[in-house]
């Protein structure tokens, strides 16, 4: 072979070398991204069963049990949280997606007083409808003192009304999306849960939140930061004046708990309001913010999403963020109030109307 050949097939073996060597480096960035994600939301994640109505139809029911993951018993000032409260008898029952274009995530904190205070009530229960193709986001606040059926199926269901937040109580998670599901008709599948503790330590790690607080709201916020700083061993300072100001996180949980200066209504407005707030100010984050955000704030939150669940929802959702609407669940005028005990009793037929208009347009 002349040495011309010869240096043409070394070169030709040396461009195949280094195309290879590329691909190999391509590769293993791609894997090495994806696992990192792996680690980093993988410790959001807990194994909630989902199962099929024939599944459940069989279900072997355990007398008195539950569970709950991870160590409960560590204080909130020692780094602890509550964890989500699972019941085995109480999986998740499967539902169809509605439109594969939208997703409706239940959102909710829990109204615990310590860490391993797990069987507790639902304190704020909101759906988060993510429209991936109009690139839209809606958020529904459901009142807690809605009387509904609690029950996982039609069958299951009690035949007397009680209050929405129970449902949380009696049979966790999964009796409280079943519920959901069967009285609104609705296809949530997926959740995310704080506590107290934690949802003031993701604010926080956004350096607050800049919400507009009125004269009569500071007295009952402060009480709230009173007895915040008192359970989870945080110094917040209280509220000096009313007006815009960015609060820390235990400022703006407590300001969302305020419940005794006006109604119900206007405290799941708070809600909201502090969502959006929230959301906003994450979509103004760059790319390596966002995910440096949610490095930091695995651990605080529990979910049912896996990783690449809770980086699809999280890029929709930040595409979503600037065509963002609010809704509450009973709207006025679809509900009666029964005095004892004091609970919503809503025209169902008309709510599930008014309530798949503004999360589908249907």
């Amino acid at each position: 072979m002349s040495k011309k050949k010869q240096g043409k097939q070394d070169r030709k073996k040396g461009l195949a070398g280094k195309i290879v060597r590329f691909f190999c480096v391509v590769l293993g960035l791609i894997v090495g991204v994806f696992l990192y994600f792996y680690w980093v939301f993988g410790r959001t994640y807990v194994n909630i069963p989902i199962v099929s109505d024939q599944e459940y139809a069989t279900l072997n029911l355990v007398e008195g049990g539950s569970l709950t993951g991870g160590d409960v018993e560590s204080a909130w000032k020692d780094g602890g949280h509550t964890r989500v409260y699972y019941n085995p008898n109480h999986p998740i029952i499967a539902v169809a997606q509605k439109d594969p274009n939208v997703e409706n995530i239940l959102v909710f904190g829990i109204d615990s007083r310590k860490t391993n205070d797990y069987k507790c009530r639902s304190d704020a229960m909101m759906i988060v409808s993510i429209n991936k193709t109009q690139k839209t986001v809606k958020l529904t606040s459901l009142m807690r003192d809605t009387g509904v059926y609690i029950g996982d199926t039609a069958d299951t269901a009690k035949t007397k009304l009680d209050k929405l937040n129970a449902a949380y109580a009696y049979g966790g998670v999964g009796l409280m999306i079943n519920t959901i599901n069967r009285t609104f008709d609705l296809d949530i599948q997926r959740f995310v849960m704080l506590d107290f503790a934690s949802a003031a330590d993701v604010i926080d790690l956004v350096g607050g939140i800049d919400i507009t607080v009125s004269a009569g709201e500071v007295k009952y916020a402060n009480e709230f930061i009173s007895y915040q700083n008192k359970w989870t061993g945080a110094s917040s300072p209280q509220i000096t004046s009313s007006g815009l100001q960015t609060l820390n996180g235990v400022q703006a949980i407590a300001w969302t708990r305020i419940r005794y200066l006006d109604s119900d209504f206007v405290r799941t407005s708070r809600q909201r309001t502090l969502a959006q707030a929230l959301i906003e100010k994450v979509a103004g984050m760059n790319y390596f913010q966002q995910v440096l955000l949610l490095e930091k704030s695995t651990g605080m939150f529990e979910t049912n999403m896996r990783p690449e669940d809770l980086a699809r929802v999280g890029i929709s959702g930040v595409e979503g963020s600037d065509n963002l609407t609010q809704y509450r669940v009973p709207e006025d005028n679809l509900f009666t109030v029964q005095s004892n005990p004091w609970m919503m009793i809503i025209d169902f037929e008309q709510t599930n109307t008014r309530l798949h208009n503004f999360i589908w347009g249907t």
